[in-house]
């Protein structure tokens, strides 16, 4: 197939094809947008196992973990055993600007990197999911400074994006060294903090039906979990991106106000996601000791799922 453009090397084809239904977009303005925030969105992916969400014309979207056998050799890779799936799992590394507008042109609009660097977790992240509502991200907001307020607490302080969703995502810097385990626990210990808070907002119900309309605060997103970067694409109406913004401006902006065609304009030159990120912290030992008494969400959710299977057969 014939390139229509190629960029550093790369041959990008079919760029004026439509994005995806209802993105108002179309391929090209996937490529352009990437490549104009390349310097911004690469630090978050560099030396990360790489999942990415694709959409080819026609089909579901669908999410891609395994490098292609049909990527190009100089596409970095990482081989990672999946606890999960019990197999090898060959993820790409997307380290450069030719292996983003690769990725562009596969069609790849979200991009999901993993919360480790070189085998060493990097951040804590709770994921604040709002319930279905007309005013979900307004909720989610005031779930996120719930979040902070007990981060505050504690002495430590995170940074916050929109999760190009109706979502938030909080982002904890840790210290080199801090196990996976310990990062784990912790996680579980501030979402409890949290909830307790305002249990009237809040939940940390991993089971949906137990969440009464409230926020979740997702625990789970920690050991092999990933989290969609800062300044990605959705696979939505519009083409939102997970934005980066400063905790003054959370309760002012709408997810919609940051999509793929703004969102260069918006970042006027700057990196706001590596300009609010705190420095890397130690995890207090009463929060890392108070998570390990805490049961590992999925774990107690599948257990919880079989008791209430048993209870309704015995009905």
């Amino acid at each position: 197939m014939a390139a229509d453009e190629t960029r550093d090397g790369v041959d990008l084809t079919n760029l004026d094809q439509p994005l995806f239904d209802g993105a108002g977009a179309t391929k090209r303005d996937l490529v352009d947008y990437l490549d104009a925030v390349r310097d911004r969105i690469l630090p978050v992916l560099r030396e990360r196992p790489l999942s990415v969400v694709r959409v080819r014309p026609g089909q579901e979207p669908f999410m891609q973990k395994n490098l292609p056998k049909y990527a190009p050799a100089w596409v970095r890779s990482v081989s990672v055993w999946a606890e999960a799936s019990r197999r090898q799992v060959t993820y790409a590394l997307c380290d450069d600007r030719k292996t983003l507008l690769w990725f562009a042109n596969q069609r790849a609009v979200e991009f999901h990197p993993a919360l480790y660097a070189g085998g060493h977790p990097t951040h804590l992240v709770l994921d604040l999911d709002p319930p279905e509502h007309d005013d979900s991200f307004a909720l989610a907001v005031r779930g996120a400074l719930l979040v902070r307020q007990a981060l505050a607490d504690m002495g430590l302080a995170g940074a916050v994006k929109t999760s190009g969703a109706k979502g938030v995502h909080v982002f904890v810097p840790v210290a080199e060294g801090t196990a996976m385990d310990d990062l784990a626990a912790a996680t579980r210990a501030l979402a409890a903090r949290a909830e307790r808070l305002d249990p009237a907002l809040a939940t940390t119900a991993f089971i949906r039906e137990d969440r009464e309309g409230k926020v979740f605060l997702d625990s789970t997103r920690a050991g092999g979990a990933t989290v969609v970067a800062a300044y990605s694409p959705r696979i939505r109406p519009g083409v939102p991106v997970s934005f980066p913004l400063a905790w003054a401006d959370l309760e002012r902006v709408a997810p919609g106000d940051f999509t793929l065609r703004t969102a260069p304009g918006l970042l006027k030159g700057g990196d706001p996601w590596a300009e609010h990120m705190p420095a890397p912290q130690r995890l207090p030992a009463d929060l890392v000791e108070e998570g390990h008494t805490i049961p590992v969400a999925r774990v107690q959710a599948m257990h919880e799922g079989k008791r209430r299977a048993r209870a309704r057969r015995a009905e």
